[in-house]
C-alpha cells in the first residue's frame, strides 16, 4: 500500500508503546523521517533499534517547560499524530485532583502546546501539513469509572473541530480518530475483566477489540495501518 508519505517529516507522541509505537513503524516503513515522543527512554531506545533513523525525543508532555524545551529546536514538521494518552480510572466519587490535573495535562493541554508549536512552524514556512488527534469512543458515550478520560476525549473532539477551523485558512488539515478499546498495554490493564468488557464487546458488530500489529515477521507491512485484528495480535 502507498502512501505517497516518503521524505515527509513526522512528529508522534506517545511514541514508545501501543498504538503510537505501531505508528511509527508504519511511516518508517512508508519512508517517512520520524520524530517518536515518549516519557520512557528504553521504550524509545528499542524503537531506534527496530526502526534505524527514527529520531528519539525523551520528554514528559505533562510538563509544559520541558515540552517547550524538548521541541523547541526539533526542526520542521509536516504531520503531527498526538498519540499520547493516559488512562487513571476512579469513580465519580473517588475523582482525584491529582488524577484530573495529569489526565488533562496530558491528554488535552499537551495537545494544544505541541500542536501550536508544529502549526507555527508550518504557517512560518508557508507550508500545507496534516495534525491528526487521537481521540476515543469514550468522547461520546459515558464509561463507568471513566470520568476524567472520558472528559479529557470530549472536549479533545472539540479542540479539533475549533483547531481544523482556525487552521484550516493555512492549509492545515485536522483531524481526530476515535477508535473503541484498542488492546496495547494500556487498554489491556484497563479492560482485562472479563465481565466489564462483555458490556463493551456487545456493541462491536465483530466481536472483539482493536490491537496493533505486532507481528514480529512483518515490521514494515502496510497493514498495520488497520486496527481490526484478532486477539492473536498476529497478520
Amino acid at each position: 500500500m502507498e502512501l505517497g508519505l516518503a521524505g515527509r517529516r513526522a512528529l508522534v507522541t506517545g511514541a514508545g508503546k501501543g498504538i503510537g509505537r505501531s505508528l511509527v513503524q508504519a511511516l518508517h516503513a512508508a519512508g517517512v523521517r520520524v520524530v517518536a515522543v515518549s516519557r520512557t527512554q528504553a521504550d524509545l531506545d528499542s524503537l531506534v533499534r527496530e526502526c534505524p533513523g527514527v529520531e528519539p525525543l525523551c520528554v514528559d508532555l505533562a510538563d509544559w517547560e520541558a515540552t517547550e524545551h524538548a521541541l523547541g529546536s526539533v526542526g520542521p514538521v509536516d504531520l503531527l499524530v498526538n498519540n499520547a494518552g493516559v488512562a487513571l480510572l476512579q469513580p465519580f466519587l473517588e475523582v482525584t485532583k491529582e488524577a484530573f490535573d495529569t489526565s488533562f495535562d496530558v491528554n488535552l493541554r499537551a495537545v494544544i502546546q505541541v500542536s501550536q508549536m508544529v502549526a507555527r512552524g508550518l504557517i512560518a514556512r508557508g507550508a500545507p501539513g496534516a495534525i491528526v488527534n487521537v481521540s476515543s469512543q469514550a468522547s461520546q458515550r459515558a464509561l463507568t469509572n471513566h470520568t476524567v478520560y472520558c472528559s479529557t476525549k470530549g472536549a479533545l473532539d472539540m479542540l479539533t473541530k475549533v483547531m481544523a477551523l482556525e487552521l484550516g485558512p493555512y492549509q492545515i488539515r485536522v483531524n481526530a480518530v476515535n477508535p473503541t478499546v484498542v488492546m496495547t498495554p494500556m487498554g489491556q490493564a484497563n479492560w482485562n475483566d472479563p465481565h466489564k468488557a462483555k458490556v463493551m464487546l456487545d456493541r462491536i458488530p465483530l466481536g472483539k477489540f482493536a490491537a496493533p500489529c505486532l507481528c514480529p515477521t512483518c515490521p514494515p507491512c502496510p497493514q498495520r495501518w488497520r486496527m481490526w485484528w484478532t486477539p492473536s495480535f498476529s497478520c
